[in-house]
């Protein structure tokens, strides 16, 4: 996890990572600079805000190794490390402007979600959360990884501009084809389809990580309710009030009536057949969104969304939307392989 997050952090910093071109100074002239005449309270509270979970999460994957002030002392200076790195980078990138008070703001940030990880790593590593993961998933590296990547999935419900649970769409990074008109409802045919072929791998996921005496069903209907959730939220604070509840389409909700009923009946196949049918429902849901046409109708509804300070946020939302189900499909292929040298 905390690997992955520093990678988010870093695209998230340098995003969008274009127009590189060194202007003759030194990377570092950001730290001897003034103060930055123009900057607002949002401003600060992102370069917190976004800091926070590093320090935290440091510190939990520190221990037991190291305790205490030990382990404050590392977090703060990774991501100090971390953060005079990034914005040296944005001395590059023409769209990008380092500041001293950026470094002070993570590093502050980092400090606080260290502390919190002092108080809370008993719970998070050994007290009642560590005992319910154990109870709920099977133990292992993989799992843990696989709890990651169900994290990420959480994530990529953040943009507004994708599918309900859709992902992999690449035609953001490649050279897009323009489509015929079509029909309302083949729009609807792909979301609808879209939508539950990426709930039912999510699922077949989700009960390859479970312990065997757990409640698969139960978990995959916390998981969906979670993400729903998650989705609504998204549009609360990005979009405006009347539409926090455009995502809910026609084809998504197909979706989500057809991809939970199969998934909660899939759940119950072996689990070499489980996995296969994960890594064929997130390849045909990734080859679908990316041959579609784009749809005038999302396009329309996204119309009243100004990124305006999200920006970098929602370059970041798509980019792990179109790795995640590569990502994925690599992941189930080593649960595959996995398991066949157990039985081996």
């Amino acid at each position: 996890m905390l690997f992955v997050y520093v990678l988010l952090v870093g695209y998230a910093t340098l995003y969008p990572l274009a127009g590189w071109r060194d202007v003759g100074l030194s990377p570092l002239a950001y730290l001897t600079g003034p103060w930055p005449r123009h900057f607002t309270a949002f401003d600060i509270a992102v370069n917190l805000a976004g800091y926070v979970p590093l320090g935290l999460i440091t510190v939990v994957a520190l221990y037991p190794r190291l305790r205490g002030v030990a382990a404050f002392a590392v977090a703060v200076a990774g991501a100090a490390a971390l953060s005079l790195a990034l914005e040296a980078g944005q001395s590059y990138l023409p769209a990008r402007f380092p500041t001293n008070l950026d470094v002070l703001c993570n590093v502050a940030g980092a400090a606080l979600g260290a502390a919190l990880g002092q108080h809370f790593t008993l719970l998070i590593a050994g007290g009642p959360l560590s005992r319910w993961r154990g109870a709920a998933f099977t133990r292992g590296p993989g799992t843990e990884f696989g709890l990651v990547l169900l994290g990420l999935w959480f994530f990529i419900q953040l943009n507004p501009a994708a599918l309900l649970f859709g992902a992999g769409d690449l035609r953001d990074y490649l050279a897009p084809l323009e489509g015929r008109a079509r029909r309302p409802e083949f729009f609807v045919s792909i979301e609808a389809f879209t939508t539950a072929g990426n709930l039912v791998a999510v699922a077949l996921i989700l009960s390859a990580l479970a312990a065997p005496e757990r409640s698969v069903r139960a978990m995959v209907l916390g998981v969906v309710f979670a993400a729903l959730v998650v989705k609504t939220a998204a549009f609360a604070i990005l979009m405006r009030a009347e539409n926090v509840l455009a995502w809910l389409t026609h084809g998504a909700q197909l979706g989500l009536a057809i991809g939970m009923a199969v998934a909660l009946a899939a759940v119950a196949l072996p689990r070499t057949a489980r996995l296969v049918a994960a890594a064929v429902l997130l390849m045909a849901a990734t080859v679908l969104v990316n041959l579609s046409p784009p749809n005038p109708y999302l396009a329309a509804s996204l119309k009243v969304w100004q990124q305006g300070h999200f920006l970098n946020f929602n370059g970041l939302t798509r980019l792990v939307s179109a790795l995640w189900p590569f990502i994925a499909l690599g992941y189930l292929i080593y649960l595959a392989s996995r398991r066949r040298d157990a039985v081996g």
